[in-house]
């Protein structure tokens, strides 16, 4: 991949100008435009068709910040959106999970994390904060039937690929040797028809398998 073309919403200016320096500190990202409302955030996302828009969850504007990322998704796809917030309650990042976010970052953590969560949406990846990832993936399982004849421990699996963790991360989570780890996702990426992290990550919020609704 080339240069990551990002655009910053913040109702700061002091705030996006302290993201945009910690982003363009790396050689592969640039920040092209920056945006004070939800309303200047679509007309950015539109106008420049960013690889990843990096949004503060409380914007001003006619709308939402939650209600802008589906837009965002429907009206620009190639747009991957890192939401940015001071909100540590898992039911935030739920539902920017599931209105299109990929990435869920912490205000207090914009630097490393903020980068990585860029890095991993411009690749079609989830980042989720770890403290509330962790959270997320210990909900209980569903009481419906587990889509497409999925285990318990394959529905796990799955939840915590589409939460950005790697193989040796969700063995240390659930007490599994990485070999069987293995062998769970292999059959998870049989059952779903889905091969690629981005497709299992998709295949997870389209069915809604981080609610604990």
């Amino acid at each position: 991949m080339g240069t990551i073309r990002v655009v910053v919403a913040d109702d700061h200016p002091v705030v996006r100008s302290g993201l945009k320096l910690v982003l363009e500190l790396e050689d592969d990202i640039e920040v092209i435009a920056e945006a004070g409302d939800t309303d200047a955030t679509l007309r950015a996302v539109l106008g420049h068709k960013p690889d990843v828009l990096v949004l503060d969850l409380s914007m001003p504007g006619t709308r939402t910040s939650l209600d802008a990322l589906p837009m965002v998704r429907e009206r620009c796809p190639q747009t991957a959106t890192v939401v940015l917030t001071m909100q540590k309650d898992p039911e935030y990042a739920r539902r920017s999970l599931r209105a299109g976010a990929l990435g869920y970052v912490l205000k207090d953590g914009a630097d490393a994390e903020l980068v990585e969560a860029v890095r991993r949406a411009a690749a079609g990846d989830t980042y989720l904060n770890p403290t509330l990832g962790a959270k997320l993936a210990s909900t209980p399982e569903e009481t419906g039937a587990p889509p497409d004849g999925l285990s318990g421990r394959e529905l796990e699996v799955l939840r915590l690929i589409a939460l950005g963790y790697t193989n040796a991360e969700i063995g240390e989570q659930l007490f599994l040797s990485v070999r069987t780890v293995e062998t769970h996702r292999a059959h998870v990426q049989q059952k779903v028809g889905r091969s690629t992290r981005a497709e299992l990550v998709r295949y997870a919020l389209d069915h809604r398998l981080l609610d604990t609704d």
